[in-house]
């Protein structure tokens, strides 16, 4: 079998306004409002901070692949992980409005997901962690420069760990490498020998 890397050269376009100026959660919710319409726009709102981010086809390309090969890990294995998107999670109590680009309950449903993941091509403004902790996300994932980093929150607070603790068993470095396969077929055949053995 022949494996191909994607190109790392991929024009990029995905882009991250963050808007000057603090606004209160009123004019966030008028400006989400004036925004309704705009197709593969997201806004993200944390302590009066707002955010624009378009998503481009690399971002969308990884999330999907990534999202496919962590629920095949999940029926292999026979974990109930219940898939829930790009679901908003937002509260005016806890000043914070964003939408992950996957999420998932694990078991059974709760308040909130116990896994987040966020694809990043670019760099964001607002403090990535911050907004996953007002709603007690358990694990949170961020995939950048071609690799993915996992936090897991402890005491109220986010730690970098290795292996996810949320599924032991799963081997990240595979995951990684199968999701920069330039085939579907290719990356599942690798990732399904690799999770077997």
């Amino acid at each position: 079998m022949t494996i191909q890397i994607l190109d790392k050269t991929t024009t990029i376009s995905e882009q991250r306004f963050l808007l000057p100026g603090y606004y209160t959660w009123k004019e966030f919710e008028i400006i989400e409002t004036l925004t309704a319409d705009a197709a593969d726009l997201r806004i993200i709102y944390l302590d009066g901070c707002i955010e624009f981010m378009t998503l481009g086809e690399q971002h969308e390309m990884i999330k999907t692949i990534l999202g496919f090969l962590l629920e095949l890990y999940s029926c292999e294995i026979g974990i109930n992980l219940i898939p829930v998107g790009s679901a908003t999670r937002r509260a005016k109590e806890k000043n914070a409005s964003f939408e992950p680009d996957e999420s998932y309950y694990i078991g059974e449903k709760k308040e909130n997901p116990d896994l987040a993941i966020e694809i990043n091509i670019t760099s964001g403004s607002i403090d990535k962690l911050e907004k996953y902790k007002r709603f007690n996300i358990t694990e949170v994932w961020f995939w950048e420069n071609n690799q993915l980093s996992l936090y897991h929150l402890k005491n109220d607070n986010y730690e970098q760990i290795n292996q996810s603790e949320l599924l032991l068993d799963l081997d990240i470095d595979l995951l990684a490498s199968c999701v920069l396969m330039t085939s579907i077929i290719d990356a599942r055949t690798a990732f399904i020998q690799g999770i077997k053995k």
